[in-house]
């Protein structure tokens, strides 16, 4: 049911709907801290400095994407070749994208915009979910952009600026951090049996494909084939 606005509620519906988005992305908002203080820390030691690396996250906001271009640059390759890679590991999102379109064909253009600048994996799931279940609308999902942005960037700014006080991150098991938030994420959405089954196959292909391709191209193509499964199977 949409947020409703009581007569002791004067707030604008729009501001309703988006405050009820950055409570949903309240758990990305707290996931995306430590991630994010974990690339501040790596970005600062680089020598990037601490406006660069805030910069990059409230910029890119691209996740692995960013540790991955940036361990490039530092270890000497091209700005064209950290681009590319990053372009590449980034590419499920327009699998994402197709799956978040027939749920915005009423959306205006600008909001479109807003909703696709922040569309992470975390932000994809709880979106689409709310979609599913008739709850979202624009204002929502730009909400959990929203926070999740804040978290990531903020968290940047935090690492950053006490990188000479933390020191290793990942002596504070802050490399689990994300497979951890991809899980409960998962969990989340396996409501149905079919569901499960696409999870599984997507698993499976991934784990299949990394004897054969490099990087991130597993995971692409186990997406890729457990979507094409799952269109197969559950027309």
């Amino acid at each position: 049911m949409s947020p409703q606005v009581t007569d002791g509620d004067r707030r604008h519906p729009a501001f309703v709907s988006f405050v009820r988005g950055m409570r949903l992305g309240l758990p990305v908002f707290l996931g995306y801290l430590p991630i994010g203080a974990a690339f501040g820390v790596v970005a600062a030691a680089a020598g990037t400095g601490v406006a660069a690396a805030v910069s990059c996250s409230a910029l890119v906001l691209a996740g692995a994407g960013q540790f991955i271009g940036l361990q490039l640059l530092k270890g000497g390759a091209g700005l064209a070749t950290a681009i590319l890679a990053t372009t590449v590991i980034n590419l499920r999102y327009v699998l994402f994208s197709a799956t978040m379109a027939p749920h915005l064909r009423e959306t205006p253009w600008y909001r479109q915009v807003l909703i696709a600048f922040t569309l992470t994996d975390e932000t994809f799931a709880i979106n689409i979910t709310d979609s599913r279940e008739g709850l979202s609308d624009d204002w929502s999902k730009i909400g959990v952009g929203f926070v999740s942005w804040v978290g990531w960037t903020a968290g940047t700014a935090l690492g950053a600026a006490a990188t000479a006080l933390v020191g290793d991150p990942s002596r504070w098991g802050v490399d689990f951090a994300l497979p951890a938030m991809f899980t409960a994420l998962l969990v989340a959405q396996i409501s149905e049996k079919r569901y499960a089954v696409v999870a599984v196959v997507a698993a499976a292909s991934a784990i299949a494909m990394s004897t054969v391709l490099p990087g991130e191209w597993p995971v692409i193509a186990g997406a890729i084939g457990a979507a094409t499964v799952g269109a197969v199977m559950y027309r």
